[in-house]
Order: C-alpha cells, then sequence, then structure tokens
C-alpha cells in the first residue's frame, strides 16, 4: 500500500509520457522568419478568416485593438484563451466563442501570433514550409 501511493505520488509529478512529449515539441517551427509548419499556417488561415486584422492591423500591430505583439509577450495561452473565447466587451472585443472555425483552431491560432510575437516570424502573410 505505501509502495502503490508513492507510485501514485510520482506519476502525479513527473506526469504522463504524453504529457512530456507535449511538452517538448515546438510551439511553432519558421524557416526564413516566414515559412512555417502546417499548424502555424493553419493558425495564420484562422487569422484572416475571422478577420482579426480588422482592430488588430494586418500586422498585428493594432488598430482600434491592441498590438498582438505586445499582448502576447505578456499573455498567458489560458489568458489568450479565454480572452478570444469570452472577448472583451468593456473594450469592444468581440467574443469568438461560437465561432466553430475559431474555437476549433484556437491552439494552431496561438501558435501563429506567438510566433509573431517572439520575433521568429518576421512577416505577417506566412506560407508552408517546403
Amino acid at each position: 500500500m505505501k509502495y502503490a501511493m508513492l507510485l501514485c505520488a510520482a506519476l502525479m509529478v513527473v506526469g504522463s509520457p504524453s504529457h512530456a512529449a507535449d511538452a517538448q515539441k515546438p510551439l511553432y517551427t519558421v524557416v526564413d522568419g516566414n515559412k512555417v509548419d502546417p499548424n502555424t499556417l493553419k493558425g495564420f488561415h484562422t487569422w484572416r478568416a475571422a478577420a482579426c486584422d480588422r482592430c488588430h492591423g494586418a500586422n498585428q500591430e493594432g488598430m482600434v485593438g491592441p498590438s498582438l505583439i505586445e499582448s502576447l509577450k505578456v499573455l498567458t495561452k489560458e489568458q489568450f484563451i479565454q480572452t478570444v473565447r469570452d472577448g472583451r466587451q468593456e473594450k469592444g472585443m468581440v467574443s469568438f466563442g461560437n465561432n466553430p472555425r475559431v474555437m476549433d483552431n484556437i491552439d494552431a491560432l496561438y501558435a501563429y501570433l506567438k510566433g509573431r510575437s517572439d520575433g521568429a516570424i518576421t512577416q505577417a502573410k506566412v506560407q508552408p514550409i517546403e
């Protein structure tokens, strides 16, 4: 019994193998500043389809809405998802929680915008790595 409890505690600290693999997987892959992996490209397409540029600018540097280049330097992924899902009505940010295109691709959208914010993606318009 003591061994089983110790084993359970150790597994909680270490985590499952699948979580460990996810933690080691890069959020995005970028070559030459504008060529990206398929998931990040999907994030770019989601960005365009949702017309986020109308408020945040074509280069994510802000217009009516804030610069996402700067915002994603401080927002956690969870805060980003909450903001996109729930909006910020008091600041004019609409909710995308009922938009399946956005919510089904939220991880990809985050990867794309985080790559822009980190400076790894140097141009707003990206293309696939060949």
